[in-house]
């Protein structure tokens, strides 16, 4: 069956609106369900009479928009969240596994800042050490100069 350019728009625009489920909107208005996912896949552009592609594979994201995606997803209820993935083209598992790779990615951040800071750590203890036995032999000295003096005298009282 062929459908009208302007019936495909209208179907999609329901269904991204959220308002019902896809296998709803299919039932009410009679589409077959494999077919309007197909359109869902593609969206019409102004003034174009072919149907192209929706939105670029979740796998083509840059990690900014992962992010900004993962920030603007994460203030939306459940139904918002829903309506808002199909309209992006989506799902929540995507979502999940970006969170995933983000916190991954962060943890190994810390685990390369907590090794450089180990690292200053032993340094700095091992400065803090040497300056300790410095100071120790600084002072052990000074002791024994006064002990020396007051035994055989300061040369200048001579």
């Amino acid at each position: 069956m062929s459908y009208s350019l302007h019936f495909k728009e209208n179907v999609v625009k329901m269904v991204l609106t959220g308002s019902n489920s896809q296998a709803q909107v299919a039932k009410d208005m009679g589409v077959p369900a494999s077919t309007m996912r197909y359109w869902l896949k593609t969206i019409q552009h102004p003034g174009s009479t072919t149907m192209a592609k929706h939105e670029k594979r979740p796998q083509d994201w840059s990690s900014k928009e992962k992010l900004e995606a993962l920030i603007e997803a994460a203030k939306l209820s459940d139904e918002e969240l829903g309506a808002w993935c199909r309209q992006k083209g989506v799902h929540t598992h995507h979502l999940d596994k970006w969170k995933n790779e983000f916190s991954q990615e962060q943890s190994k951040n810390n685990d390369g800042n907590v090794r450089q800071l180990k690292k200053e750590l032993k340094g700095l203890k091992k400065e803090l050490n040497r300056k300790d036995k410095a100071l120790a032999e600084t002072t052990a000295l000074l002791v024994l100069k006064k002990k020396v003096d007051a035994i055989w005298g300061d040369k200048e009282d001579d």
